[in-house]
């Protein structure tokens, strides 16, 4: 992902879970925070269609949704998968796996032990698919309320 990419996702993201907006800033504040877990999904120059954002974070934890966070954590302990969206007319090729493996393979290389994410919009089933396993953890049910009804915390060992 490039700054020039940001309207792109912003648009996806509107689209995508319009129940759980985030504002422009927030994307360009992860950006910022760790490029190397920013991803979109375009086909050569196109405009992207997709992304995904993920960084370091703590286990059994989540950042709040539509809020710039300050900094990473001083001592992280796995990859958070904040977000994956694709564009609804470019839905069903099967590019979120790939994109997913992808982040699996560089968390792998740079020594990360796990991805972590909050599965919303019913997605357990297609997290479930590639890996993640839903994690009871007290200390998320108030974080998790705020994310809906069916969020539902999940890890990936890798």
């Amino acid at each position: 992902m490039r700054p020039d990419d940001i309207d792109a996702v912003v648009e996806v993201a509107r689209l995508s879970f319009p129940d759980h907006f985030e504002d422009r800033a927030c994307f360009q504040n992860r950006l910022a925070l760790y490029p190397r877990g920013c991803f979109v999904l375009a086909e050569g120059d196109a405009a992207p269609n997709g992304y995904l954002i993920a960084y370091p974070w703590r286990a059994e934890s989540a950042p709040p949704l539509n809020r710039v966070i300050e900094g990473l954590p001083a001592e992280p302990a796995l990859i958070y998968l904040h977000d994956l969206a694709l564009h609804p007319e470019a839905r069903g090729g099967g590019v979120t796996g790939a994109v997913v493996e992808r982040l699996a393979e560089q968390a792998t290389e740079d020594g990360w032990p796990a991805i972590a994410l909050v599965a919303v919009n019913d997605a357990v089933r297609f997290w479930s698919r590639h890996g993640f396993v839903e994690q009871a953890t007290e200390g998320m049910a108030a974080k998790l309320a705020s994310y809906g009804s069916d969020a539902r915390y999940m890890t990936r060992l890798l």
